[in-house]
This record gives C-alpha cells, sequence and structure tokens, in this order.
C-alpha cells in the first residue's frame, strides 16, 4: 500500500459521494457498494494493451479475492455498451462502471493532467482503493503493476 500522493481520499476516509452506472445499466453509489468489502480499480480505456492486461490479471485470480468476501469493480470513462462488449470479450466476471461523465472519478480525485508518452495530458490516474462493508477505505494502491496487480492486492491485504 502506497501513500495517497494524487486523490481525494485517504485511508480511513468514507467513499465520497458519486452517481454512476454499472454495465448493465444499474445506477452504481456508495449506497449500493455499502454491505461488502469492495476492490474498485480505476483504469483508462477498455482494450487498451496495459489495461486489458490488468483486467484479465484481475479476472484469472477472481475466486480467491471472492472466496474472501471482495467484490471487484473495473472504472473506467468507457460507455455502458462498451463494457458489455469488454467484459463479453476478455469473459471478466466481474462489474464494470461507467463513468463517462467523471462523477466517480473526479469525486475520488483520480482523473486529471498527467504526462504520457512525454506530453501533458489529462487522463485516469491508474489507482486501486479498498473498501469494508461500511463504505471506508481500508487500502490505497497507486502504484498499479498491471500484469501483477492481483499479487498486489493480495499483499496488501494479507491473503
Amino acid at each position: 500500500m502506497s501513500t495517497n500522493k494524487k486523490g481525494n481520499v485517504k485511508v480511513g476516509d468514507d467513499m465520497p459521494e458519486f452517481i454512476s452506472t454499472d454495465e448493465n445499466g444499474e445506477k452504481v453509489t456508495p449506497a449500493t457498494l455499502k454491505g461488502f468489502k469492495n476492490i474498485i480499480f480505476f483504469y483508462g480505456l477498455d482494450d487498451s494493451p496495459t489495461c486489458t492486461k490488468e483486467a484479465c490479471n484481475l479476472r484469472d485470480n477472481y475466486t480467491s479475492f471472492e472466496e474472501k468476501g471482495y467484490r471487484i469493480f473495473g472504472v473506467s470513462r468507457d460507455t455502458v455498451k462498451k463494457h458489455q462488449k469488454f467484459i463479453d470479450k476478455y469473459d471478466l466476471p466481474y462489474s464494470l462502471i461507467a463513468d463517462p461523465e467523471l462523477s466517480m472519478m473526479n469525486a475520488f480525485g483520480y482523473y486529471g493532467p498527467k504526462i504520457f508518452m512525454g506530453k501533458e495530458v489529462n487522463g485516469v490516474y491508474r489507482t486501486t482503493i479498498v473498501t469494508n462493508e461500511k463504505g471506508i477505505i481500508t487500502h490505497i494502491i497507486e502504484d498499479v503493476v498491471s500484469g501483477d496487480h492481483s499479487n498486489q492486492l493480495k499483499t496488501a491485504l494479507g491473503i
């Protein structure tokens, strides 16, 4: 677990308020996430190489998290329709949250200026948060290693 260099939240905070939608068009808010332990990973785009690597790494290790009572959600600016295609293409067993209006990303502070290929652009800060059943943030991972993210989470969570 790293310290929070970017973002509006820190370990011990309640999830900030937001309204987004999952791949089925269902509303997602902090209230709908409470009552469960959640792993929420913020990423750039469906089907981009690094994001696909991260999504598939979590897919391949999904049962180890599920057995410990965690649900997994990916969050990107992609649309509901694009998320459905991404889930189908890679057989993802977890939900993806469509956040094209940046409601969730801005609430957490995980979207803004960054350097990409030598240029400053606005984009997603690849970050993963973990919450407990009360909606309190228990872990923040900023230095995500896409191809080994499950192991980062397992180490952080003691799984």
